[in-house]
């Protein structure tokens, strides 16, 4: 089996189209229909649906697409491997993230950033779901996630242990009070996250439990949007404190301490288990690990 027939057969099913993915590769669209002819003689079955328009992938090609697309991250992460081996001047480094989970891996960027400048670090945002999956394909080098995968594919190094606390603005009646009971939070409204979480199902049970209900009239879709929010008295907010430390640290927000508030949050790297590590890969985890 050829990369290259691999390179085309993708084209054409990421396009739907033997014509337009001739023209994104450069190529007549006989030759495209060459490379997809020898690729399907090569495997004994048709990976098209012939005369569909937009073209459609048969089964036999909707399991090829995932493993050619592995086989062709392989052949980068090959790539990116022999091209480190003169050392850390050069390179990449990808990073798959939720949004609150990079906050956990800022302090290491940021030294890791002064000490190998020529490393170019790319951090995608995405849904933690989906990151060990993107790193089990070779799409990214590590990934932080708040759970331990059960793939067992990959390993998870706890890189922080974090916990949610209760945010207010500093000028907020509870910003005087060091610590509150879940029952005096009942007439407060609560700027919450947007997205769904097993965090936020936990903090809505925990009132549940206390009887004590939870306001929250307004939903914003960033932990920066809740952030600038309750700065602006808006209201007040339960977020992973590694989010709102800077703030703390500043007296722009006060943190509360809710005695039932018992939520620890811990952050995890995940990389492929066994797998050689890309020389920027395994010197962030080195940074991590001496942090």
């Amino acid at each position: 089996m050829d990369l290259s027939e691999l390179q085309v057969f993708l084209m054409v099913a990421r396009e739907g189209s033997f014509s337009r993915a001739a023209e994104r590769l450069y190529r007549t669209q006989p030759a495209v229909s060459l490379a997809i002819r020898k690729l399907e003689d090569g495997l004994g079955q048709p990976l098209f649906v012939r005369g569909a328009r937009p073209v459609r992938l048969t089964d036999a090609g909707t399991l090829l697409r995932e493993y050619a697309e592995r086989l062709i991250n392989l052949r980068d992460e090959v790539k990116k491997g022999l091209s480190e081996l003169t050392g850390l001047n050069r390179g990449e480094l990808s990073l798959g993230v939720n949004e609150s989970s990079i906050h956990a891996l800022l302090p290491a960027l940021g030294q890791f950033r002064k000490l190998h400048p020529g490393i170019q670090i790319r951090v995608h945002r995405m849904f933690s779901r989906d990151i060990p999956h993107e790193v089990m394909n070779y799409r990214l080098d590590l990934g932080a996630v708040s759970f331990v995968p059960r793939e067992p594919q990959l390993q998870a190094t706890e890189i922080l242990k974090d916990e949610l606390t209760l945010v207010v603005p500093p000028k907020h009646p509870l910003a005087r009070r060091r610590e509150v009971d879940v029952t005096d939070l009942e007439s407060e409204s609560f700027v919450a996250h947007s997205v769904e979480s097993p965090f936020r199902r936990r903090v809505i049970e925990l009132f549940g439990r206390n009887r004590t209900t939870l306001n929250m009239p307004i939903e914003m879709p960033t932990i920066e949007s809740i952030k600038r929010f309750v700065q602006m008295g808006m209201g007040v907010a339960i977020v992973p404190r590694m989010c709102v430390a800077w703030e703390i640290d500043h007296g722009w927000m006060k943190e509360v301490k809710v005695r039932q508030l018992n939520l620890p949050r811990h952050v995890y790297l995940v990389s492929r288990r066994g797998a050689r590590l890309p020389h920027a890969a395994a010197e962030l985890i080195r940074l991590l690990k001496t942090d």
